[in-house]
């Protein structure tokens, strides 16, 4: 059996001060996987994404990613191997409204030789590979020049969903980028991100309050039943 994508094991943090936030015994995502974990405010979210994303470090316990100790490496080694395998699509998208839709595309292959590789290797060039994206994404060609902070809600979901997948990074994390969605445009945007998941080679984990998405999932697990640690909420 192949060796999981993502594993965690008998991981726990707590911010100075408080109370023990996170304690999860086990927990792992397989490649090419795509994960619906539910997770409502106090549940311990968004300190878990930055541990995975190795932005913390846990104080007991590991995070393991493609086979790495993520708590082993430097703070500057860990920023490293973040960008260069991990792609994230936030629930505001924080794309930088100066820079046109193309370029915010196209930022973390400025950062990480790894996935401008990837990308001229599957693409041609970096600005293909935008292109392609945004393309199947469903973002005009007319579109790729304008200033990010002029599109739609829609369409800046789905240009932060190409910058998340730009350079088939290993893992995708979305963070509830469909809260600003109806119904309906939310399963048509998770059946783009399902298909360009698949296309990239890339598993997902998907983290969102909204439990009627989950049967849209491989999988489908609940952040407060993993999750042993007192759940207060997070400040």
């Amino acid at each position: 059996m192949a060796a999981p994508l993502l594993e965690l094991h008998q991981l726990g943090f707590a911010w100075p001060g408080q109370a023990e936030l996170l304690d999860i015994p086990s927990f792992t995502l397989a490649r090419n996987q795509s994960l619906f974990l539910k997770g409502p405010s106090g549940s311990g979210k968004t300190t878990l994404l930055g541990l995975i994303g190795g932005v913390q470090k846990a104080q007991r316990g590991t995070v393991r990613l493609l086979g790495s100790d993520l708590a082993a490496l430097s703070a500057g080694a860990r920023d490293r191997f973040r960008v260069d395998h991990t792609g994230y699509i936030f629930q505001q998208f924080n794309l930088l409204p100066f820079l046109s839709v193309a370029e915010n595309v196209s930022l973390p292959c400025h950062f990480s030789k790894t996935r401008a590789e990837r990308a001229r290797q599957r693409h041609g060039s970096v600005a293909q590979a935008s292109a392609s994206l945004l393309q199947h994404l469903g973002i005009a060609s007319e579109l790729l020049d304008r200033r990010a902070e002029a599109l739609s809600i829609g369409q800046q979901q789905r240009v932060a969903a190409a910058r998340a997948l730009i350079g088939q990074p290993e893992l995708v994390i979305a963070d509830e980028p469909t809260s600003a969605l109806d119904a309906d445009s939310r399963e048509a945007f998770l059946q783009l991100l399902f298909a360009e998941c698949r296309d990239a080679g890339s598993s997902l984990l998907f983290v969102s309050h909204d439990q009627s998405l989950a049967p849209l999932f491989d999988r489908s697990l609940s952040l407060a039943d993993l999750n042993r640690a007192a759940r207060a909420p997070e400040v």
